[in-house]
């Protein structure tokens, strides 16, 4: 599914190249939870946007689906963003002028569902999340944990085949992580495709892989046992 072949990232200044990646070789299958670990600075984001086609590789290559994404045009990239990749970040993202059944119902609108289907989509989701009640509230009457809830709503709502998370649970109490940690599991089984981005040992242990970064470079990738 995701084919990350001699990958490097770096910033030229006037003396000197700065590399935040280099020689990263990296392969992921369909189904796979994989949480990428390492010391800040390590690289990790940057890692996580390449593949989420929010950056681009300084050298290397990068094949999606057999495609080469390190090839692909803007306009290409959007529509991989509608249809195929899902994102979640530490700092929810939700937009403040929209309440939740509209934060949902976004993506949809984007890729031009009509109203019918959108609105049974989000009713689908609203319900599994246990947020109907929540629906007409905007993000700031929301807790962390619920505001997570709604962005993770509104990335798997179009169905992606990959789903990137970029420390999840960072602005999240021990009780709320736990449960966002579960829920991507269960989607994980489900079938999705996810790739996340953790400091915690403990949040990695419910992916099926850990691939550990140390100065932009794979110093480990190995299966988790032990599983939660």
């Amino acid at each position: 599914m995701i084919l990350l072949k001699n990958v490097d990232k770096y910033y030229d200044s006037r003396f000197q190249r700065t590399f935040v990646l280099k020689g990263v070789n990296l392969e992921v299958n369909q189904g796979e939870f994989v949480s990428i670990m390492g010391p800040s600075g390590a690289g990790k984001s940057t890692l996580l946007n390449i593949i989420g086609l929010l950056d681009e590789p300084g050298a290397g290559e990068y094949y999606f689906w057999d495609a080469p994404a390190h090839q692909i045009k803007e306009k290409q990239k959007v529509q991989y963003h509608r249809s195929h990749i899902g994102f979640i970040f530490q700092a929810f993202h939700l937009i403040d002028e929209l309440n939740v059944y509209e934060n949902i119902e976004t993506p949809l609108i984007y890729r031009g569902i009509k109203a019918k289907e959108r609105k049974a989509l989000v009713a689908d989701l609203l319900d599994r999340f246990n947020i109907v009640a929540k629906k007409d509230l905007f993000p700031n009457q929301l807790s962390g944990g619920q505001q997570q809830l709604v962005a993770i709503a509104r990335a798997i709502i179009g169905n992606p085949k990959l789903l990137l998370a970029d420390e999840p649970t960072g602005n999240l109490h021990s009780e709320q992580g736990e449960m966002i940690m579960k829920l991507l599991k269960n989607l994980n089984e489900e079938g999705m495709t996810i790739i996340q981005v953790t400091h915690s040992e403990e949040n990695a242990r419910y992916g099926t892989r850990i691939v550990r970064l140390i100065d932009g470079q794979v110093q480990e990738d190995s299966p988790v046992v032990n599983r939660k």
